[in-house]
């Protein structure tokens, strides 16, 4: 339990440095999240040698791949959804939205979806819910593993005083963790579903 406290504690200071008012404009964002993303396999590693791998436990590729664009695309439209309202109640939800676009400046499309696919996306679920909502639902419950990952989850994009970020980290880690509440063993395809969706929402198809 400690070495899941001290990892926690880890990417909480990963994240204030990315997104804190004070340190995120002198960072290259995509360059400092792959960092992060990179620290953040290494602190849970131990638990991702537990997993099923991507490829077995399933039978095939096609299968979870199948999942993954599913749940990817229900996730993107309640976003689009999302959107639309949250323009329409909130005043300050389109500029929010935009300065989180505004993360893409000085970086290539290519160069960031090539990241999201295949580092940042897999990274952040592996650790979020592969090792902490897992190692939670251990030593807890299934519930509290889910309810506790979330609200850690949501509370790491504090620094970011982005209430449209916060909100959006909240739904997306509400829905991922409770698929891994419901469904464990298509754990591969929540993985993957996390990787499309990070590029079809930041490059592919923005909000």
């Amino acid at each position: 339990m400690r070495r899941l406290v001290a990892a926690i504690v880890i990417a909480f200071l990963l994240w204030f440095v990315m997104f804190s008012q004070w340190t995120a404009p002198h960072l290259n964002f995509w360059w400092a999240m792959t960092f992060s993303a990179c620290v953040l396999i290494a602190l849970s590693r131990s638990k991702i040698n537990e997993l099923p791998s991507l490829w077995r436990g399933r039978g095939r590729l096609l299968s979870p791949l199948f999942e993954a664009i599913i749940i990817a695309s229900l996730l993107y439209l309640l976003f689009w959804i999302g959107d639309k309202l949250s323009q329409e109640l909130f005043t300050f939800a389109r500029p929010q939205v935009d300065s989180i676009y505004q993360m893409k400046d000085g970086t290539p499309s290519w160069l960031i979806a090539l990241l999201l696919l295949f580092i940042i996306g897999p990274a952040e679920e592996l650790f979020w819910r592969g090792y902490v909502q897992r190692t939670l639902t251990q030593r807890w419950t299934a519930n509290a593993g889910f309810v506790v990952t979330t609200l850690i989850y949501t509370a790491v994009h504090l620094p970011s005083m982005n209430f449209m970020l916060i909100m959006a980290a909240f739904t997306c880690g509400f829905c991922w963790g409770l698929l891994y509440r419901l469904f464990p063993q298509h754990f591969p395809a929540i993985v993957l579903s996390h990787a499309l969706w990070d590029a079809a929402a930041f490059v592919w198809f923005p909000l």
